[in-house]
């Protein structure tokens, strides 16, 4: 359990998040990715990072018992650590392609609006119940994956893509039986990794140099609406009515 990473390939270190029962993960979960990522990305070896998760789903946000349990210094801690970790995807040093498998919610959009590439399999989904939850955030991501107007439907309603609608929005690369789908992220991270390394990392850096949106900074922005939300006591209220529910994750 927690944030592994392994070299199955010359030039190719995947990244592996495992923590269940749904992959939501606590604040040292967020920071441990930040770090793996970030490390994998310095290692001259590498020229492509893979991220993949164990489970059933990719991803499932935050763990909001942990936020109950500590208060406010829970949440400041998974503010911040969700903010390292999409940093440290975006700017890792090569490409990142993430593996999405189920659902992708919450943080998990944050993660893979911040990668590279994406592969997923037929049954991914993707969304920000951030709303239902009583949270703001990953906008600027979701932004990144899908049109404008669909963003904010999906953001306002709490409602899904699938990886079929955003295959066709051409935010991922291929949608693959679940059984494929390591294999098929492979197999992109492969043939970006016969590339010569030196200029992986400089077309890396250009490339997030003429990005239009600063992430980092608009995440950051988003952020503040969510401590607003904390103050007004909605997001207290919203995240009692969910843990009551007996919910670990989605439905």
């Amino acid at each position: 359990m927690g944030v592994s990473t392994s070299s199955p390939e010359k030039g190719i270190c995947v990244v592996t998040v495992d923590f269940p029962p749904v992959n939501a993960l606590p604040v040292h979960g967020w920071y441990a990715l930040a770090d793996a990522v970030r490390a994998a990305g310095r290692d001259p070896g590498v020229r492509c990072v893979v991220l993949t998760a164990e489970g059933r789903g990719f991803n499932a946000g935050v763990d909001i018992k942990e936020i109950q349990a500590r208060g406010p210094r829970a949440l400041l801690g998974a503010n911040s650590g969700c903010a390292e970790a999409f940093a440290a995807v975006y700017e890792c040093e090569v490409p990142v392609v993430a593996a999405v498998q189920g659902f992708c919610l919450g943080g998990g959009i944050g993660l893979v609006g911040n990668a590279d590439a994406l592969v997923a399999s037929e049954d991914a989904t993707f969304g920000l119940p951030e709303l239902d939850r009583g949270a703001l955030g990953a906008a600027t991501h979701l932004a990144r994956l899908v049109p404008q107007h669909l963003m904010r439907a999906l953001y306002y309603t709490s409602r899904t893509a699938s990886a079929a609608e955003l295959h066709a929005h051409g935010s991922v690369w291929r949608v693959v039986p679940r059984e494929e789908l390591r294999g098929a992220a492979l197999k992109l991270a492969r043939e970006i990794a016969a590339k010569d390394g030196g200029l992986l990392r400089l077309a890396k850096a250009a490339i997030n140099g003429i990005d239009p949106v600063d992430v980092r900074r608009s995440y950051r922005f988003e952020q503040g609406f969510t401590f607003e939300a904390n103050l007004s006591g909605a997001a207290d209220r919203l995240r009692s009515t969910f843990a009551a529910a007996g919910k670990e994750g989605p439905e």
